[in-house]
């Protein structure tokens, strides 16, 4: 986006402020990992903390918000997600209790910025932070962890279009998501 997507404004709130918004309706602990201090972040009720281990992109975003949590499993999720469904994020989290990550896996690919995780992983986030191996996908096979990988026929009922996991990456994902906000007030008649 050549700017930061925090910031960026969707149906008059930004990315983070929809994002926040979801999640503190759902949860009674809201961390806010980021990769460096941001004076933008100054007037949030919420915890920010740094990255732990620096420039080790959504791998030591995860790592940093696992390891701040006060909760034995989080919901991570990242802040260009505009369109979180609260009942999708409900369901995924009482889905398998015991489980040390509950993913989703769409044709696209495992969704790791949409997924529960427990303290369970941070072993093999450790290891995978000092090996350099950022891909937060292959944490869904590490040896000695409960995975439940949550197929797209399984999600369609809270999500059939699978709009939770949008992510704006670019221009064009942006001016994409606002058209949806746009038919999604039409539909419900309303201007909010």
């Amino acid at each position: 986006m050549g700017r930061d997507k925090r910031f960026l404004e969707l149906g008059g709130r930004t990315l983070l402020e929809r994002t926040l918004a979801v999640l503190e309706s759902l949860f009674a602990e809201v961390i806010v990992v980021v990769a460096e201090p941001a004076s933008q972040l100054a007037g949030l009720r919420h915890r920010i903390v740094t990255d732990l281990v620096p420039n080790c992109a959504t791998l030591g975003g995860l790592h940093t918000g696992l390891t701040s949590a006060t909760h034995r499993r989080i919901f991570a999720a990242a802040c260009d997600m505009p369109f979180l469904n609260p009942a999708l994020i409900t369901w995924m989290t009482e889905l398998d209790p015991d489980a040390d990550v509950v993913m989703a896996q769409l044709a696209s690919g495992l969704q790791p910025m949409h997924a529960v995780y427990s303290k369970a992983c941070l072993p093999h986030l450790e290891r995978m932070l000092n090996s350099g191996n950022l891909k937060v996908q292959e944490l869904s096979q590490a040896p000695g962890l409960s995975v439940r990988l949550v197929a797209e026929h399984e999600l369609r009922g809270a999500d059939p279009q699978f709009l939770s996991f949008l992510n704006i990456n670019t221009a064009g994902d942006l001016e994409f998501a606002r058209k949806l906000l746009e038919g999604q007030r039409a539909n419900r008649g309303d201007e909010t």
